[in-house]
């Protein structure tokens, strides 16, 4: 039994992705758009939004800053006076990351984690939730990761953010349900994109942005809550959740070498 509504048919449905400017936001938005949604795109590359709005007629290129407090309020009015409508779907895919230690501790980058990947969801939340609740209908869905599912080495400053959008997902939906709204979680293991990049060590089960688009849109589709892939890769990384912490902690190491 679907957990949200499906969303299977795209035409004419508004769309508004936050992050979009490169990587899974970027190539949603571009299978969106070749399904018939309107879709605005934002992110802080004007540039790079700008390209995407030629390359696909009838898209909407928006700049903001996440993690300004009052630019998603911005976004959404302009939205609203372009469309004449709240979005039907909403999709917060922006993100930061670079991978450090304990023993490398830089709160510079444990604070930019966090106003990208958590609080810039806040700002964004407190500007769509009112608009979709009193419109009576509409879908919310967060870009997490399966490096919050459990703690990892390199991962002290990215997976905390993750696993707190997991977190605020599961309380979203058990709210937001009852009230006719659909909520989702995007739980990617390892996608080729500028993020991860950075990496110098072998992403097992890597895949295309493109791919994982077409996963996303496969679980709106089928309404689900959780959207993790390619799950080779991630039933494992669910595995590790149900482990007793002394296997947990002795297979990751032995997995990682850390």
């Amino acid at each position: 039994m679907p957990l949200n509504p499906p969303i299977r048919h795209w035409q004419g449905r508004v769309v508004w992705i936050v992050g979009a400017s490169s990587g899974i936001g970027r190539a949603t938005a571009a299978a969106l758009h070749r399904a018939g949604a309107r879709v605005i795109v934002s992110a802080r590359q004007a540039t790079a939004l700008a390209e995407f709005e030629r390359e696909h007629p009838g898209a909407i290129a928006l700049p903001m800053d996440a993690t300004a407090p009052q630019a998603a309020r911005q976004a959404l009015a302009r939205i609203a006076q372009s469309c004449g409508q709240v979005p039907d779907l909403v999709l917060y895919c922006a993100g930061h990351y670079k991978a450090q230690r304990a023993d490398a501790y830089d709160l510079q980058e444990m604070r930019k984690h966090l106003a990208v990947n958590y609080e810039g969801v806040l700002h964004w939340l407190d500007a769509v939730l009112p608009a979709l609740l009193q419109a009576g209908r509409g879908h919310i869905s967060l870009v997490g990761s399966v490096a919050g599912y459990r703690g990892l080495p390199m991962s002290l400053a990215y997976g905390p953010t993750k696993a707190a959008l997991n977190n605020l997902a599961e309380c979203l939906y058990l709210d937001l349900h009852p009230r006719g709204l659909g909520v989702s979680i995007v739980n990617p293991g390892f996608v080729d994109t500028p993020l991860t990049a950075q990496n110098a060590f072998a992403m097992p089960q890597l895949i295309t942005p493109e791919e994982a688009a077409q996963e996303i849109i496969a679980g709106w589709a089928q309404g689900r809550f959780e959207m993790n892939f390619p799950r080779r890769f991630t039933f494992w990384m669910r595995l590790l959740r149900h482990l007793p912490d002394t296997w947990f902690f002795a297979a990751v190491r032995r997995v990682t070498r850390a």
